[in-house]
């Protein structure tokens, strides 16, 4: 049994709705595309809304500035329920990235980098950003070549799988830089013998 014509979870206010659709569209002429954007022609306004009655569809005014203005014939109701899912989708994604916190101390050796860029490389890899940062204490805060040095290590060790995002910079007592990760390069593939390891938001150093 067909639908009622128009039937659908169609938003009622206009303004609630990015498309004028059916009896809404106004014009004497216009041109018409199908579902699977096959090519109608320039219809009256009354031949484009019988055609999407009887495709059991809704004409949807996607170009109002064209001349003549552009129609879809499409299901409404359920465009906007997947326009709608897929935006829920993107959020939810976009809500589940996050910035990890890398720390390290001036101190910190070449075993313990390592072990931190593995942590970083991680959340790389799913998506995250990660801040790495130095801090320093007392008179240490007079070596800052130091923490650099041992920032720029961190970055040459992630360098496949990741982009700065934000330069190195100093505040107060703290260096810092940001990574995102890269979806342009490719990542080290792990090695057979190599165990993974469960990483934490944030990673302390193992020395003092």
């Amino acid at each position: 049994m067909r639908r009622p014509y128009f039937r659908g979870p169609i938003p009622r206010p206009e303004q609630q709705r990015k498309h004028k659709i059916n009896d809404e569209i106004t014009g004497t002429e216009l041109r018409v595309i199908g579902p699977e954007s096959e090519q109608f022609g320039v219809l009256s306004r009354r031949d484009a809304l019988q055609k999407a009655r009887d495709m059991d569809m809704d004409l949807v005014l996607i170009a109002p500035q064209a001349k003549p203005p552009v129609c879809k014939v499409i299901d409404y109701g359920k465009f906007m329920y997947e326009q709608g899912k897929r935006e829920k989708d993107q959020k939810k994604a976009q809500h589940q990235k996050e910035l990890k916190e890398i720390r390290l101390k001036p101190g910190t050796d070449t075993h313990d980098l390592d072990f931190k860029t593995r942590h970083a490389r991680e959340f790389l890899e799913k998506g995250h950003k990660v801040k790495a940062t130095v801090f320093f204490r007392g008179r240490e805060i007079v070596h800052q070549d130091i923490g650099r040095d041992l920032l720029q290590k961190f970055i040459d060790g992630l360098v496949d799988v990741s982009k700065v995002d934000q330069d190195m910079r100093t505040e107060g007592r703290v260096l810092s830089v940001t990574l995102a990760p890269d979806v342009k390069k490719e990542p080290k593939k792990k090695k057979k013998d190599e165990e993974p390891t469960s990483a934490t938001d944030t990673v302390e150093p193992t020395n003092e």
